[in-house]
């Protein structure tokens, strides 16, 4: 099974930090926060890795190199100009192949065993969802009996913590250029195809420098 780390964001809101640092080689405890990410994904067994980009990538690729460093096979998917989670996912599928695909995004830090995401994959997605942050409290989809629902308005809602599984099939139909990933799921949640999980570990988004600084303190007390 293969994975893909999406790297292409720009970081506006963790300038000036990312005016000359790609946001995934941003350091969290003397550490790259991508790296996180992949000594994560070796440790659950994953040995090819894809990764997007666009803003400064040439300096994630020039940094993480083929992955062999990682005891990883990492391949690169350079955007140019940002083609968003949707877009920049089904351009990378050609790296992906044509079997389900775990999805990390490059900006959070979290303490989720990767594990769990090499399991079979019922329909079209599975995502995992976690309590919703305080700078995200309305949340974004229903959790009902395993599976992943947009349409109960009554229903608690989670947050995406941006970990998921995906089939290939999802884009179907899609062509290339920048789009959002979310109309795909809510499409497929809408058919019945979206599983999920119920993540109540550790997870930051780490959009802000305020939120970097809790993944510091995160770190300090683990080690």
């Amino acid at each position: 099974m293969k994975a893909m780390i999406l790297a292409a964001g720009k970081g506006e809101r963790m300038r000036p930090l990312t005016l000359h640092t790609p946001k995934p080689l941003v350091r969290a405890g003397g550490v790259p926060l991508i790296e996180y990410h992949l000594l994560a994904l070796r440790a659950a067994g994953f040995a090819d890795v894809v990764i997007n980009h666009a803003w400064l990538g040439q300096q994630v690729e020039d940094h993480l190199g083929d992955g062999q460093r990682f005891g990883l096979h990492i391949r690169y998917s350079p955007e140019g100009e940002p083609l968003e989670t949707g877009g920049g996912i089904f351009r990378a599928l050609p790296l992906l192949g044509d079997e389900p695909f775990a999805v990390i995004n490059g900006d959070i830090w979290t303490d989720y065993a990767m594990t769990a995401l090499r399991r079979p994959l019922e329909g079209l997605a599975h995502l995992v969802l976690i309590d919703n942050p305080v700078h995200h409290p309305d949340g974004d989809f229903a959790l009902l009996d395993g599976h992943v629902r947009d349409d109960l308005p009554d229903a608690p809602k989670l947050t995406y913590s941006g970990i998921a599984i995906l089939h290939p099939r999802l884009f179907a139909g899609c062509q290339d250029g920048a789009f959002k990933l979310a109309p795909l799921l809510r499409a497929a949640m809408a058919e019945g195809r979206v599983t999920g999980e119920h993540f109540r570990g550790r997870w930051v988004d780490v959009g802000t420098h305020e939120r970097l600084a809790e993944v510091e303190q995160l770190l300090a007390v683990t080690h």
